[in-house]
Order: structure tokens, then sequence, then C-alpha cells
């Protein structure tokens, strides 16, 4: 969902020209011919001091807690470097790790990532087979890197529609997320076979159901508790969604979660993104964050419902009760599911 006309723009920038009179230094991020280093979720700064001093300068300012990226551009960076999708597919990767790591020097502690839509499994057979190949691969090289991950507190969730996805790719996922979930230093959302419009539809058949089975009561359905059932139930709002490749839309992303988001779009295809888009993204933020401030005050007024007279408080407490009691079955549901997963014994 795009911003209201009270909220500003979202912001569209092309990308940076890389032609120069005289040789210099690759920056931060620039995409190298070939991918000769191991692949790995927790890398080393690549910074230099220049960029660390822009990064303590944007510190005076408010930096976003929680940023959203569509990484788009992986098969058009394919095509314009002369390469395989699978090969482009694979830098996308190598640029998340980076990203990640330039995410965390930022102070930005919580980073959600569209990996794979369910519009994907549309595409041919044998690059929807590729992808799924890759993510086999490097959720395997996640599980292998559990060290750095409880070092760095870095906290996995894996947020989609798990029942599309293969027994062994949902065991590796469960295992990973069971793994880092008590980490608290910075988190990982990984969107895998994920579309908003699925995630809502979740949300709202599993409060159906609980109304249809006598846990809930009509009156008890508001748009809290359906927010409170959505696959990012856990995570708070995005203060920054940040796509590349020059489309200007969501894509069936985060459209419940991203009504008072700033949005920047750039031209600049996902294997290319560099310290400079992210730190670009991070300064127009920081300059139209009131607006943003102002329209979601403006949501949150709109969506508090009156105060309760005297006679409705009992049944406001007892719907708590039951509310809560509902959360707390859901979520011990969803634990007992993962444990299974991640033991081979939960596969449909």
């Amino acid at each position: 969902m795009a911003p209201s006309a009270a909220g500003p723009p979202p912001a569209r920038v092309p990308p940076a020209s890389t032609t120069s009179s005289s040789p210099t230094p690759p920056a931060a991020g620039a995409p190298s011919a070939t991918l000769s280093s191991p692949s790995t979720w927790v890398r080393e700064s690549n910074l230099q001091w220049y960029h660390r001093w822009l990064i303590r300068v944007l510190q005076a300012g408010p930096i976003p807690r929680h940023v959203a990226f569509i990484m788009d551009g992986n098969r058009r960076y394919a095509r314009k470097a002369n390469i395989a999708k699978a090969e482009g597919h694979s830098a996308g990767f190598e640029k998340l790790s980076e990203t990640l790591q330039w995410c965390l020097e930022v102070g930005i502690s919580e980073v959600t990532v569209y990996a794979f839509s369910i519009e994907n499994f549309k595409r041919t057979q044998d690059e929807v087979d590729t992808l799924m190949n890759l993510a086999r691969d490097k959720f395997q090289r996640l599980l292998a890197e559990r060290d750095k991950l409880h070092e760095r507190g870095i906290c996995i969730r894996i947020i989609g529609n798990w029942d599309l996805l293969e027994p062994d790719i949902r065991r590796s996922i469960a295992e990973a997320v069971l793994l880092t979930r008590d980490n608290r230093t910075a988190i990982l959302n990984v969107a895998f076979a994920y579309t908003s419009r699925d995630e809502i539809t979740h949300s709202i058949r599993t409060v159906a159901q609980a109304v249809g089975d006598g846990q809930l009561e009509p009156e008890d359905v508001s748009e809290e508790l359906l927010t409170r059932c959505l696959y990012t139930k856990y995570s708070a709002e995005p203060d920054l969604l940040v796509r590349t490749s020059g489309e200007v839309r969501l894509s069936d992303f985060l459209l419940w979660q991203s009504a008072s988001t700033v949005m920047y779009f750039t031209e600049t295809l996902w294997p290319e993104f560099t310290i400079w888009h992210l730190l670009g993204a991070v300064f127009y933020y920081q300059r139209v964050r009131w607006q943003m401030l102002d329209v979601r005050r403006a949501l949150e007024q709109g969506s508090g419902g009156p105060a309760a007279v005297d006679g409705e408080s009992d049944a406001s407490g007892k719907s708590k009760e039951r509310v809560g009691r509902f959360l707390e079955c859901v979520e011990r549901l969803e634990e007992r599911l993962l444990v299974r997963l991640a033991r081979g014994t939960g596969v449909k």
C-alpha cells in the first residue's frame, strides 16, 4: 500500500553512473566478475573509513529499526552480464549477505527480504528447480554457520506458506528458526513462498476456524487480532521499504504492514546494489520520516474504538481472556509443528 496523499511521494532514484575518467577502487558492494569467495550468511565488514564516517553522520539522526527489501533484478543482471540465470540468482544471494552486514553496521536491527514469491512458482519449471536448489544450498549453509549466527546474535525467521515447500526445505528452515529463536541482537525475516494475500488469507482462516470451534466469539475479531495471526506477528511494521530494479510497486509484499512505511525505489539492479544506495535510502528516510509519522498517528486514531461504558467492561474483559487463550494456543501449536518438522516427523 503506497503512502497516502498525506505522506511524501516514494523516492525513485536512477542508477549511479559507472563511468570514470580515472581508475578508482571498486565501491563497497560492487559485483565482481566471478563469485570466487564461498557463500556465507555472515560476512566480515568490507567498508572503508569514509563509509564509516558517513554512517556516523547519519547516526546523528533517526535510523530505521526495521527495513524491508524487494530484491529485484537478478534475471536482468544475468542478461546484462551475459551469464546464466542461476548465476544471476547466486549473485543476488551474495548481495543479500553483504547488505545484511551493512545494515548491522548502520544500526538497523531488523531486516525483512522478499526472497521467493508464491507467484514465482509460475515461472518455468527449470527456473523454479534452480531457485529451490539454491534455497536448499543456502539454508544448509545457514545451519552450518550456526556458531557465527549465535556470536552475532542473529535470529532467523522464515515467513510464508511452508506447505508449498518440499519436505527437506521445510526441515532445514524449521531447524534454522529453532536454533536461532533466542538470539536478540538482530532479526532477519526471509519471506519465502510468500505473498501478502496468502498471509492475510491465512490469518482470516485461523481466526474463522477459532470462531467456528467456539474458542472465540464473533465480537472478539478485530484488526489487532488479525495482525497477531499474520506470519509477521512478531515483527514491528517496517519503517523503510527499499525496492531495486526500477519497478515502482510492492508485488504483493507486506501490504498489510506498509500503510505508513517510507518507500524508496532505485533503478539499480539488486546484484549491483551498494552501500551508497543503502545510505541514500536511510538519508531519504530521515528527510521524510516525520510526514509518515503523521500518517501513522492518523491511522492509529482512526482504528481506535469508542471507550467502553460501565456495562461493557465485563464483556470486554472476557473477550480479552478468550483472545489471550486463543493466541497462546496458536503459539503452542506452531512450536510443536516446528519441532516435528525439524525432526522430520511433521511432513504432510
